[in-house]
């Protein structure tokens, strides 16, 4: 794991709002841990060598930009169901690389529809609909990071 990978794996800590979070992967242990009430995090960067090293520093939280949509927009997505994520991990469109994505927009479709795949801890969780509908717009980008209860797809059930 390289540098920027542990800077990128801070910032998405940072911004996710969760309190703590433990990566171990062959010889290395990241520990990050951030407080609920907008404080610095505590991150402990730790590789299992010969010598067991352990760096401690605190990183400023990126400020998060909420953008500011039109009322009318907020009212147009009203009518839209929003499917969220059910846990933390990867989302995949596709069931594999050389696939096709499960849905597009526009696509409809049925209660039980895999609509996505999650993975979390080399466990891949198709995600499916809870309702009937056409997909209205895809919220999330292919092969990135999710957090629970964030949106992923708009349905329009009618």
């Amino acid at each position: 794991m390289d540098l920027k990978e542990i800077q990128n794996l801070i910032k998405f800590v940072s911004n996710s709002g969760v309190a703590e979070v433990k990566l171990e992967t062959g010889d290395i242990k990241i520990t990050i841990r951030t407080t609920l009430e907008g404080n610095t995090p505590d991150i402990t960067y730790v590789q299992q060598a010969p010598m067991q090293q352990s760096i401690s520093a605190p990183v400023a939280a990126a400020p998060v930009a909420i953008p500011l949509a039109p009322v009318a927009a907020a009212d147009d997505n009203s009518k839209y169901i929003t499917i969220k994520s059910p846990m933390i991990g990867t989302f995949y469109r596709k069931p594999s690389p050389d696939k096709s994505p499960f849905v597009e927009v526009g696509s409809t479709i049925a209660k039980g529809d895999v609509l996505c795949v999650i993975e979390a801890m080399k466990l891949f969780n198709e995600i499916e609909a809870e309702v009937t509908g056409k997909i209205v717009k895809i919220l999330v980008d292919d092969m990135s990071p999710v957090e629970f209860d964030q949106p992923l797809f708009l349905v329009d059930p009618s």
